[in-house]
Formats: structure tokens, C-alpha cells, sequence
């Protein structure tokens, strides 16, 4: 009896905690979006992000709440001599935003830092996305389920300016990290309802063995080859595609443009 009114006293205890720390999220949230959008994070995106401009105003102001709470509860370090700035975090967290836009979902809850190098970076071994080790190279960003996405800045910049060519590395990453929220990524990310899976089994497996066809017979794809490594890198690839090139994912591949437009619950179409 003892033991299990011990039981019951730590569960209600950590339950308070967990509660009391959720109800301080809240409150410090609600007093940093009661004021105005830095103007000078304003320009930043104006300049840097070329769908920033074309957002209509719920999306617009989504957008701007989720990049200053991002930014005020995610950790950012400069690696490689680079001097971080106000430009390089606001463009970083503006674009990992826009992947959570019009969804009832948590600001990336398992990741606490974002490094950024100032260019391209070799990474040493160290377990991938899938579990395997595998030997230095050099990489344009990389996302650890352990809590971290680490950028190069000037893949970040291009990236985002040129939002056309379905090149987008940070949007790349932190798909990853929607794929990782539960465990290690699979291309399977947290979907709305368990049915929801047996739709998205279907046509991501029918899609991706597409691409890995076309890439091993040297045919084009609007999606990058890269996409046809294995299944988590597809989703990443189709979520680049998805927000950078969605007039022409939808053409081609219409059944995939309506399930990441089920996911990501907005139509970048309309942005272009």
C-alpha cells in the first residue's frame, strides 16, 4: 500500500511538473507575441525569402509568430569562425517555420540547437538518419535525432533566394526532424490520424521507387536524385519539391502533391 502511494505521489508530482512548465511556456509566449514583428527582421525576409512577400495575412502572421518563438527557444551556435547575426537565425528560423504553418504542432520539441557553418563542412563518422555510421565528408547540413541541425550558411542564403529550384537545404533538415519527432526517420512523420499511414504508405512507396528507377536509368525527375537514397531522404527531397517547385510536383506527380499538401495543410501554389 506504502509503495504504491509512493507511485502515485511521484506520478502526480512530475505530472505537476510537466504542467507547470507548460503553463510558463505559455505565458512567456503570449508576452513576447504581444509585441510588434521586428521591424528589421521584417527586411531580412523581405530580402532573403522570396515566398515571405506573397504570404497571405493569416499565413503571414503565422509565420512571423512561429520564427520569434523559435528563435527566442532554440539555441543557436556560429561554428567554423562565423559570427552569427540577426540574418542568419531569422532566415534559418523563418524557413524551418514555414513547415509548420496552418498545423496544430509543437516548434520542433526534440531539438535544442541549430549549428551553422559558414560554408560547406566535413563531417567526421557519426550515425546518419538511418542508423548507420559512415565515413568523413562534406555536407551542406546534417539532422541529428539527438537534438541538433547543423547548416552551412551560404547553402542557407542561396537556398532561400533562390526559391525555385527545389533546393532548399534547411527545409530539407528540419523534414528530417518532422520525420524524426517519434524515432528515427523513416519518411513516415507523425500524420493526423492512423489511417492517414495506409494512403501515405502507398503512394510515397509508389513514388519513391519511381524516382530510384528514374535515377538509376539517368532520367530527369522534378524531385533530386538525392531523393532516391532510401525513404527518409525522399521525404525531405518531396518536401523541398513541395514548397520550391509545387506547380510543377503538382503536374507530375499529383498524388504525392496531395498528400504533403495533407501534411503541410498549405498550398504553395498560390505563393508563386
Amino acid at each position: 500500500m506504502k509503495l504504491f502511494i509512493l507511485f502515485m505521489v511521484v506520478g502526480l508530482s512530475v505530472w505537476a511538473w510537466f504542467f507547470i512548465k507548460g503553463f510558463r511556456r505559455q505565458q512567456k509566449r503570449r508576452l513576447l507575441l504581444s509585441t510588434p514583428f521586428p521591424p528589421a527582421w521584417d527586411a531580412i525576409l523581405k530580402k532573403n525569402l522570396p515566398p515571405y512577400g506573397n504570404l497571405p495575412p493569416d499565413l503571414l502572421q503565422q509565420l512571423q509568430d512561429a520564427t520569434r518563438i523559435f528563435m527566442a527557444e532554440k539555441s543557436f551556435e556560429g561554428c567554423g569562425g562565423l559570427t552569427l547575426t540577426d540574418e542568419i537565425k531569422v532566415t534559418i528560423a523563418a524557413q524551418a517555420c514555414m513547415l509548420l504553418l496552418n498545423r496544430k504542432v509543437q516548434y520542433y520539441p526534440n531539438l535544442y540547437s541549430i549549428l551553422v557553418y559558414p560554408s560547406t563542412y566535413v563531417a567526421g563518422t557519426r550515425p546518419t538518419i538511418r542508423g548507420q555510421s559512415q565515413q568523413a565528408s562534406v555536407r551542406l547540413g546534417e539532422s541529428w535525432q539527438s537534438g541538433a541541425v547543423v547548416l552551412a550558411w551560404d547553402s542557407v542564403k542561396h537556398g532561400a533566394a533562390n526559391f525555385n529550384d527545389g533546393h532548399n537545404v534547411t527545409m530539407h533538415e528540419f523534414a528530417h526532424q518532422l520525420d524524426q519527432h517519434y524515432g528515427a526517420a523513416d519518411g513516415a512523420p507523425v500524420l493526423a490520424s492512423r489511417s492517414a499511414y495506409s494512403a501515405w504508405g502507398q503512394v510515397f512507396s509508389k513514388e519513391y521507387e519511381l524516382l530510384r528507377r528514374k535515377t538509376a536509368k539517368g532520367r530527369k525527375s522534378v524531385m533530386d536524385a538525392y531523393g532516391a537514397t532510401n525513404p527518409a531522404e525522399f521525404f525531405a527531397v518531396a518536401t523541398e519539391t513541395f514548397f520550391e517547385k509545387p506547380a510543377q510536383l503538382r503536374k507530375e506527380h499529383p498524388e504525392l502533391y496531395e498528400e504533403l499538401y495533407g501534411f503541410y495543410r498549405v498550398n504553395p501554389v498560390e505563393w508563386e
